[in-house]
């Protein structure tokens, strides 16, 4: 794997891609900047060496063009601080500004690019585009898992300009070892926890899993489906019809495949989608008319909790319900504390991003877990046997 300890970047200009796409606050304040702080250790490096940086990221998903909402400028006072140095800011990512104070940096200074997404070239991936960002450095660098699975201009394209130049930087070379060791690696028993809203979104790496995990764990929204394939009435809870018989066929799939497929067998219903509803709780098949499931319940808390204690290596994409109210928080909490417990007593856990390391840094339990990964779906797409452009770029 080509790394950044590969090369010692005196007088070199690496172009680095990040993931600074963090969450802004109305005032445009980071919500949270994990995503910031997990590509210090590649900058420090490049600095210390004597190179120079220039940073390029996307924020949000602009319409076509600038916005002020999503400038990267809103995230200079904190990068700066985070560096403890003075970060030069490019108001565009390309074009005469952008070349200008690329090459007139010196060693171990920082220079951050407005937002890639301002042109809609860089989600084409246009070669163009990815030519006029080449011109910024003389070593490409990527770390950012977080979009190794878009084929961007700035993700994967502009590799092709630095053919003998081109490296993984430590977050991403961490991502792809980790993920590594849970998808060719994983000591048994291994159990995968997929939660979250949909069916349809984890198909494909509920087939992958299939033929990897010994349990497989189902909660959150897309349980309601199962449940109501198999005759079950869910009130109003979420459902996939669709996908019922879908359902019934992983099932049998699991059967056939000698894995411990778990559902849920209570649920936390709620009169209506609200944190201050009235709740109960119920059999997750026997959820009357008007009411909806919104969290597992105690006796399915109980079952997972078992199953994840005694498991080797645990992957976790998913909440168990809607843990951003309070009162239905209660499952996701206690599954995350499983999964901290079972990797007190020797277990891996790789938990999946997105939902899951936002309700992990909830609980202030992303550190007693084994790796959190900053990428959701770039993760899920690993997972399930794809490619991922951004890495295969590196690699060829």
């Amino acid at each position: 794997m080509n790394t950044i300890d590969q090369l010692n970047f005196k007088d070199k200009k690496a172009l680095i891609r990040v993931d600074f796409n963090v969450p802004l606050d109305k005032d445009f304040n980071i919500t949270d900047d994990k995503r910031m702080r997990a590509a210090l250790p590649t900058i420090h490096k490049i600095l210390n060496d004597g190179g120079s940086v220039v940073l390029m990221s996307h924020l949000g998903r602009p319409k076509g063009g600038p916005e002020n909402k999503y400038s990267l400028k809103h995230i200079l006072g904190d990068l700066s601080r985070m560096l403890d140095l003075e970060v030069k800011f490019a108001e565009d990512c390309i074009g005469e500004d952008a070349e200008n104070k690329a090459k007139n940096l010196f060693p171990r200074e920082v220079l951050l690019l407005e937002n890639l997404r301002f042109h809609p070239e860089e989600e084409k991936g246009d070669v163009a585009f990815a030519e006029k960002l080449a011109k910024l450095g003389n070593v490409y660098v990527n770390d950012a898992f977080g979009t190794a699975h878009r084929a961007h201009a700035s993700t994967t394209i502009v590799a092709q300009f630095f053919p003998k130049a081109k490296y993984f930087g430590y977050l991403m070379a961490e991502e792809l070892k980790n993920a590594e060791k849970v998808n060719h690696g994983a000591v048994k028993p291994f159990t995968a926890i997929m939660g979250g809203a949909k069916v349809s979104d984890k198909i494909l790496l509920i087939e992958s899993l299939l033929d990897k995990v010994d349990n497989l764990i189902i909660g959150g929204g897309m349980a309601y489906t199962f449940a109501k394939a198999q005759g079950g009435e869910i009130g109003t809870s979420l459902l996939e019809e669709d996908r019922m018989a879908l359902c019934l066929e992983l099932i049998e799939k699991a059967k056939a495949k000698g894995v411990n497929l778990i559902l849920p067998i209570d649920t936390v219903i709620a009169d209506k989608f609200d944190n201050n509803a009235t709740k109960n709780q119920v059999a997750t098949g026997s959820i009357p008319a008007n009411w909806m499931g919104l969290d597992i319940g105690e006796k399915t808390i109980e079952l997972f909790s078992e199953t994840i204690k005694n498991s080797k290596t645990i992957l976790w994409n998913g909440p168990m319900g809607v843990f951003e109210m309070a009162n239905f928080e209660h499952g996701t909490k206690a599954i995350a504390e499983a999964v901290v417990a079972a990797t007190k007593n020797g277990a891996f856990s790789l938990i999946g991003g997105g939902d899951s390391a936002a309700a992990i840094a909830k609980f202030n339990l992303d550190d007693q877990v084994s790796y959190v990964s900053t990428g959701g779906g770039a993760l899920l797409e690993y997972m399930e046997g794809k490619e991922l452009p951004g890495v295969k770029a590196i690699m060829n």
